[in-house]
């Protein structure tokens, strides 16, 4: 109770101090910024105040372009405790915490600083992130751009921070009117203890089902998003080490305006660009793609190939596990292999190289940066339960990925997939050699009776040119009239008898 009086106490007294009545970008404890007043960053890019979306009388405090005419919201606070009136009011209480006040003086939402500072300051970074920072020691004790709503901005780093044990996701509203964290989830894995040793990559969920799988980042782009390549627009990285994991991009030129946004009603991340001469935002990319990039399709150890009917096929060495749903194009069980694999003969075993693929999910997989290629093949096949490897850093072919169990959510790309190799009993390798040496015997026929071919054209080109000749001599021998000769001219025989 006393620490709640002190709270109410030290409240009640703040809101007896001055509101800001002008454009500033930044408020100290003897300020607040009341609905109708606004914080606008120095730069005039972005701005934050009270707002309703759509036709909605509710009010949220928000942050927003400040120079678009379209009123575009990147983050919202109090996204589930709107203020049903014009009472709402943001302000620095006596313990330094950024505090929204509602109705009746309560408390709608706030920070929870671990450490009270002596001097804090909110402030509108251009770049659309809201910072607390002690104003003495000039550190960030909270900022904006740690707990995103459904907006990505450049510079906002999506992914969790084990120091801080902080977990960055975005969520889409619910709808255009209410920004309450809606079931449509964009996510990195390897954010707990246990997860630390996989090959980490992101997901979008619908609810607590994966919809779509970036695949793991093999130093180069996600593996599954072969179009994140070096663009005009803008630059991105993905940074995964002990202390943390995150993704993260830059706009190249400080003029274009875009942001990327989880949308609930199409279920879709759409990257958006402003376009300012036609007063609108448009796409710029959009994931999912297709039908190959819905997660798991083709279900366990299935292949997705746009373009292809069906496009769902099992991988080499395996069949349906039932023939019958596959047939009816009911994928989700997924293939099974041809031969089954053996422990007491793990060493006869061997790899086929798959390439092109969008490597499988990663949640029962391990990675080690420090191990090359080889090594990375001598440790799988010593581990029965050991299905595929790869590098894990297509740079220079550093690290390995290995996988345990099933093969989930693979497709295949026309370019700028990824090499996979996938562990085969010696019997499926043998019938490979077979398939291998039949076709390079099909290849040398083809190539045999195309050469013979040329010959006999060139024998009868060389006889037929033999017999004109001899032909046209033994007429002038046997002393016929030269009127009974066709002109050696008009005949043609001129150019013919020089080759």
């Amino acid at each position: 109770m006393g620490g709640f009086g002190f709270l109410l106490i030290c409240t009640n007294l703040l809101l007896l101090l001055p509101t800001i009545s002008f454009a500033v970008d930044s408020i100290g404890p003897s300020q607040s910024i009341r609905d109708g007043t606004t914080l606008v960053a120095k730069g005039g890019s972005f701005e934050l105040g009270f707002f309703s979306p759509g036709s909605s009388k509710n009010r949220y405090l928000g942050i927003w372009y400040k120079n678009i005419p379209v009123q575009t919201v990147v983050w919202v606070a109090n996204r589930c405790n709107p203020i049903n009136d014009s009472s709402g009011m943001l302000m620095i209480n006596g313990k330094g915490d950024l505090v929204l006040l509602g109705q009746n003086k309560s408390v709608v939402w706030s920070t929870s600083l671990v450490e009270q500072p002596k001097s804090a300051t909110v402030e509108l970074l251009d770049s659309g992130n809201l910072v607390l920072r002690d104003a003495g020691a000039g550190i960030y004790l909270w900022q904006s751009f740690d707990y995103p709503s459904d907006t990505l901005l450049p510079g906002m780093k999506l992914g969790w921070d084990s120091r801080t044990d902080l977990n960055r996701n975005l969520s889409a509203w619910k709808n255009s009117e209410d920004p309450c964290p809606g079931d449509f989830i964009w996510k990195n894995s390897g954010q707990l203890e246990m997860e630390r040793h996989i090959y980490p990559e992101a997901y979008f969920l619908k609810g607590t089902v994966k919809y779509y799988r970036s695949g793991p980042w093999n130093g180069l782009r996600f593996s599954g998003a072969p179009e994140l390549m070096p663009n005009p627009l803008y630059s991105f990285n993905f940074v995964y080490n002990d202390d943390e994991v995150y993704y993260m991009y830059t706009l190249l030129d400080k003029s274009v305006i875009s942001r990327l946004v989880m949308n609930q009603t199409t279920s879709t991340r759409d990257r958006l660009r402003w376009i300012e001469a036609e007063k609108t935002w448009k796409p710029y990319s959009t994931v999912p793609r297709d039908m190959c990039d819905h997660y798991g399709l083709c279900g366990p150890n299935g292949n997705c190939l746009i373009g292809e009917n069906p496009v769902c096929q099992c991988l080499k060495g395996f069949k349906p596990k039932s023939q019958e749903r596959w047939n009816l194009t009911d994928w989700s069980l997924g293939c099974e292999r041809k031969k089954p694999l053996s422990c007491q003969e793990k060493h006869k075993d061997g790899f086929i190289k798959f390439s092109g693929l969008k490597l499988p999910e990663t949640t029962h997989s391990w990675v080690n940066k420090s191990i090359n290629l080889k090594e990375c093949r001598a440790k799988c096949l010593n581990n029965c339960s050991c299905m595929a490897y790869t590098s894990s850093d297509i740079r220079g072919g550093t690290g390995c990925a290995i996988w345990y169990g099933d093969l989930i959510d693979i497709r295949q790309f026309p370019a700028s997939g990824q090499d996979l190799y996938i562990r085969m009993p010696a019997s499926e390798l043998e019938n490979d050699d077979k398939a291998k040496k039949a076709i390079i015997v099909g290849v040398l026929a083809g190539v045999v009776f195309a050469g013979m071919l040329l010959l006999g054209y060139y024998y009868y080109l060389h006889r037929r040119k033999t017999e004109v000749k001899d032909y046209y001599l033994s007429s002038i021998l046997v002393g016929r009239r030269s009127s009974d000769l066709i002109p050696f001219r008009e005949s043609g025989l001129s150019s013919f008898l020089r080759k």
